[in-house]
């Protein structure tokens, strides 16, 4: 026996942010294959100069990946869809946390998300229910 189950994707996104959505699902793709250390250094280097990304910014990243792809839009594509929500959102010069992490209560789970303002954005879960394992967080300026 089998239990249905039914992906929910996003509607409503705009043309143009289904198209930038399309054009960094590549490159999440490949950057998920990568060891994380590599994906560490990698967002290191594309968040310099970048402005902390707001819920709504988050959010709508997140959205635009999941109605471009459906690996995204399910349960286990959460290391590509996080990537290419963060990637998204540098496109538009803001950069979220990108979060790894773990949930330790039975059963174990593996997850990666992003967060603004502290908060995981669109994930349906409370603050703290998963424990962090890597952070990559926008680069606070100094005050000039």
């Amino acid at each position: 026996m089998t239990t249905p189950s039914v992906v929910e994707r996003p509607t409503g996104v705009p043309f143009t942010q289904r198209l930038a959505a399309r054009a960094v699902l590549v490159p999440a793709v490949a950057l998920s294959l990568l060891p994380p250390r590599r994906i560490r250094s990698v967002l290191e280097i594309v968040r310099r100069g970048a402005a902390p990304a707001s819920a709504d910014q988050a959010k709508s990243a997140r959205d635009a990946m999941c109605a471009v792809s459906l690996r995204c839009a399910g349960p286990r594509g959460c290391l590509p869809r996080s990537l290419g929500a963060a990637l998204l959102c540098r496109l538009r010069g803001r950069w979220p946390t990108w979060v790894t992490g773990v949930r330790v209560v039975p059963p174990f789970t593996a997850h990666a998300w992003v967060e603004a303002d502290g908060h995981p954005v669109g994930e349906g879960v409370p603050d703290g229910y998963f424990t962090r394992l890597m952070t990559v967080a926008p680069v606070r300026r100094a005050a000039e």
